[in-house]
């Protein structure tokens, strides 16, 4: 903010010494200058208008945050309408920053229909994912850290190295699906379907593994810290344990 002052009276020109004449137009720029500054600053109207200019800065701030909430709420209709203009088509389509965008101001994300998209990487850490369609994307170390996945779909779909730890995947169907080498230590898959499902090299600490559903055809070969009678509960429900050329023990092809 500029403080207005009165400015003392410039000299008489006559009262100027001036030693060299070429500096004479110097000088005199300088003393016109000089007689502008005291004249404005004796006038009261250019202090008016710094309050006025002062002001509108105090409303426009106002208005913005006033206007913080509308303005959110249009960046998740963009955000949805992004996700939704590229529901059943391929490539991600801005959807993986339209979902993390949602996700970071924890707007729900109950039924969200991203099937066929490619998410590699996504970053979903405690998303609320429930009744969510992911059949067949491709999220391969995707971040499902603590996220809610009750009831979801992920059939057919890409996890490899994913981190599903802390996750709430109870009635999910995983058929089909790619967790190799994915983490879903402490996860709870109670009622969950992991028929034909590679768990290859998949960690399994504490994993709630007791009530799952059905693991027909599931692969577990290489499974890490499987609780105890995790494997053979599940290779008398139908598991296989074949390593990564696909060939049993007979050297016939089984997946």
């Amino acid at each position: 903010m500029i403080l207005h002052q009165p400015r003392e009276r410039p000299l008489p020109w006559r009262a100027r010494k001036i030693r060299r004449g070429w500096t004479v137009p110097f000088f005199a720029l300088e003393w016109v200058w000089e007689w502008a500054a005291f004249l404005l600053s004796n006038w009261t109207f250019l202090e008016v208008l710094e309050y006025l200019s002062s002001l509108s800065v105090l409303v426009a701030v106002i208005l913005f945050f006033s206007e913080s909430d509308s303005r959110l709420k249009q960046k998740h209709y963009q955000a949805w309408q992004v996700i939704n203009t590229a529901q059943g088509k391929g490539g991600s389509g801005g959807r993986i920053e339209a979902l993390q965008e949602l996700n970071t101001d924890r707007v729900d994300l109950v039924g969200v229909d991203v099937s066929g998209a490619f998410l590699r990487g996504i970053d979903l850490h405690g998303a609320r994912l429930v009744r969510a369609d992911l059949n067949a994307s491709d999220a391969r170390s995707g971040n499902f850290q603590s996220a809610d996945l009750t009831d979801a779909n992920l059939s057919s779909g890409n996890f490899r190295k994913s981190n599903f730890r802390n996750a709430e995947l109870q009635g999910s169907t995983l058929d089909d699906a790619d967790l190799v080498g994915a983490d879903l230590s402490h996860a709870d898959l109670s009622g969950a379907s992991l028929d034909n499902i590679d768990l290859r090299q998949a960690n399994f600490d504490g994993t709630n593994w007791k009530q799952i559903k059905s693991i027909k055809g599931a692969n577990l070969y290489g499974i890490r810290n499987a609780p105890d009678g995790f494997t053979d509960w599940a290779v008398h429900g139908g598991a296989v344990q074949v390593p990564p050329d696909g060939k049993s023990g007979d050297g016939q092809q089984t997946r």
